[in-house]
């Protein structure tokens, strides 16, 4: 497994990688999520139909099982 990386680094060209990311609550999350370069923001799914805009802080690229 790669290691984590500073967030600054992670590509913005609309291809998903996992990142990490602490919700409202102080859960630390680790999620798939895409950059959107039209609002300029990351997203992830929370369920099945459910997007949210998230400000993970480290990225790592996404292994094959995972896409």
């Amino acid at each position: 497994m790669p290691a984590r990386q500073p967030i600054s680094t992670a590509p913005k060209d609309g291809s998903r990688i996992t990142v990490f990311w602490t919700d409202s609550d102080g859960v630390a999350n680790e999620s798939i999520a895409r950059w959107d370069k039209e609002d300029g923001a990351w997203w992830t799914y929370t369920d099945s139909n459910t997007q949210k805009k998230i400000e993970p802080t480290a990225w790592r690229p996404s292994s094959a099982d995972e896409d």
